[in-house]
């Protein structure tokens, strides 16, 4: 089920939205300081391919306060808008039976497009 899953979110748009995701990283990762959101953001095309059947998970290793601090640098320059269209795409799946299942991926890519740093996709 997971396959099809996957099958069905890449052919509707799970590509695209990879796609972008991968550009910006590339986009980020010219300069030295971008580096770090550049490597989150090819955390999030990853998991925009192919979402069904991965986890995210907070890292058990302590990751210090240099994640929070990041996270915080993330948030306000423009992770609170990837994480708000994920959750507003989310919404709009759930009104349609069909469409729960892919409303969950979108709360997954949200939850990740909020606070990426200390997180890992298993």
């Amino acid at each position: 089920m997971k396959v099809l899953g996957n099958i069905i979110w890449v052919l509707f748009g799970g590509f695209f939205l990879s796609l972008g995701y991968l550009f910006s990283g590339l986009l980020l990762c010219i300069t030295i300081i971008g580096i770090p959101f550049g490597i989150q953001i090819f955390k999030l095309a990853g998991l925009a391919l192919w979402p069904f059947g991965k986890e995210v998970r907070t890292k058990p290793q302590g990751t210090g306060c240099l994640s929070t601090f990041m996270n915080v640098i993330w948030i306000l320059i423009g992770g609170i808008w990837l994480a708000l269209n994920h959750a507003i795409l989310g919404i709009i799946f759930f009104i349609t039976i069909i469409g729960i299942p892919f409303g969950k991926q979108h709360f997954k890519l949200a939850a990740i497009a909020l606070t990426p740093f200390g997180r890992e996709i298993v």
